[in-house]
């Protein structure tokens, strides 16, 4: 045995092990499931770190089994347990979630954590390590381990911050690296391909046949980009309080937060960040655009917090928020909204809606985790007949009222060929006939609008519409 395999190899969990820090997430958790501990927080605090963490661990749990661990770091750690190396967790987190990570990997021969009394960080830890060990060798991540690399026979750095890098790469023995670069990943967490749905405001301006205003296209686009930076923060909000649920999912998992990949105080910065901008781009249109575009805060705060836990209540949520987006374009360019076209929107989306629900469920279906379903949405796989039914309604519903906009005064009095609008309702009947089918058949994924965006066929009946459209003016 090598003279560094002789001494004990002391891990770090949050930041080194794993790739995120167990007390931010612990915290998100406890608010998603007792919004009132906001109060109780800064209490816990006062009386030291130590405190709140104990305070916090005795009311939420970790799974340890779907923690985003720094996979290279584990490889090696199994490896030096192999050739019967001593591996010791040495960690500034609560001894509930340290245990939880030692049972779970079965790799380390002592625990060493943080209890109601002592928080085990920077000099702590090591007066703590060098009680039991007087060599060792040390694996961490950040300024906070300072001390105990320089202490360390044995350097180790996993995901270590720049200035972790910087005075100690050089003498690193080991460095193990497992995160995607950050500036993806905070685009990413800002989910850009969902602003998509936000071009709806534009809607009201277009089919008034205001496309030539600059003033109309200008009020339009910032209705667009507040709108857009106000979903990117609920939806960098949302991923931190449903980080442990998406741990447990095959695809969510993947996300910035809940991987590791983005650290969770950076989502806690963005989100104000991003409603300030979002607010801030109102100064430039009309007041009641504000009030519209608080109510959409409004609702999609009771949205997230408990309406899509409810069957039924979720999906006419989401469909009155895409006709929400149609208000605001008409109220950002002072453009009166078709009825019609709010009440078409309506019945749409609500099929699409009802569409992601049964593409959630119908995955859940193929794994066989039919528990999960009602755990997160209250609908279970025996739903699935009657969201079809609800669903396909819903859909040919919406083009029944588009036909009745087409029969209107209105249009006749917009367009010089009115009648060739009407290639419109074969165009949707087939799309959202095909939609139904492949999402039956589970060949989409859980978000109708995203298969939309990368759908060849989508973007064929796009353009025979538009075209016809264009040529209708």
């Amino acid at each position: 045995m090598s003279e560094s395999k002789s001494i004990p190899l002391c891990v770090d969990l949050d930041g080194t092990l794993v790739k995120l820090d167990t007390l931010h997430q612990a915290l998100f958790l406890l608010l998603r499931r007792e919004p009132a501990a906001i109060f109780k927080i800064p209490g816990w605090l006062l009386k030291g770190k130590a405190h709140l963490k104990d305070q916090v661990m005795q009311r939420v749990e970790l799974d340890a089994a779907v923690l985003p661990y720094n996979t290279p770091l584990l490889d090696h750690l199994r490896k030096e347990r192999a050739e019967g190396r001593s591996l010791i967790l040495a960690t500034a987190s609560n001894y509930r979630t340290a245990n939880a990570v030692a049972d779970h990997l079965g790799l380390f021969d002592e625990v060493l954590a943080s209890n109601e009394e002592s928080n085990l960080r920077h000099n702590r830890k090591l007066e703590a390590i060098q009680a039991r060990f007087p060599r060792f060798g040390y694996a961490g991540n950040d300024e906070a381990d300072f001390p105990l690399w320089d202490a360390a026979e044995e350097v180790i750095l996993a995901n270590p911050s720049p200035g972790a890098a910087k005075n100690y790469a050089v003498a690193a023995d080991h460095i193990f690296l497992e995160q995607k670069k950050c500036s993806r990943c905070f685009i990413r967490a800002m989910r850009p391909q969902q602003w998509l749905k936000n071009l709806l405001v534009f809607t009201p301006m277009l089919l008034a046949h205001r496309f030539t205003e600059v003033q109309s296209i200008v009020q339009s686009t910032l209705a667009f980009f507040a709108f857009s930076f106000a979903a990117s923060s609920i939806y960098v909000l949302n991923d931190l309080f449903d980080l442990s649920a998406d741990q447990h999912h095959p695809r969510k998992r993947k996300r910035p937060f809940a991987s590791g990949d983005l650290p969770i105080i950076t989502g806690a910065m963005l989100t104000p960040l991003l409603v300030l901008i979002s607010l801030g781009l109102c100064w430039f249109l009309p007041l009641n655009f504000l009030y519209v575009l608080l109510t959409y805060y409004v609702i999609t705060t009771v949205y997230s917090w408990r309406l899509k836990q409810m069957p039924v209540a979720d999906v006419l949520t989401l469909a009155v928020l895409f006709a929400w987006r149609i208000v605001a374009g008409s109220i950002a360019t002072e453009t009166p909204a078709s009825g019609w076209f709010i009440e078409f929107s309506i019945f749409l989306f609500l099929s699409l809606a009802i569409v992601k629900r049964t593409s959630e469920l119908k995955e859940i279906q193929d794994r066989g985790d039919e528990g999960r379903a009602g755990r997160e949405r209250g609908y279970t796989v025996d739903d699935l007949p009657l969201l079809l039914g609800f669903g396909t309604a819903a859909g040919y519903i919406a083009i029944l009222v588009f036909t009745m906009y087409l029969s209107s005064e209105k249009v006749v009095e917009l367009y010089t060929y009115p009648q060739l609008l009407w290639i419109f309702c074969p165009l949707l009947l087939y799309w959202i006939t095909r939609v139904w089918h492949l999402a039956w058949r589970g060949q989409i994924d859980d978000d109708p609008l995203a298969f939309a965006a990368r759908d060849v066929q989508t973007y064929v009946l796009g353009a025979i519409g538009l075209a016809a459209l264009l040529y209708a003016i």
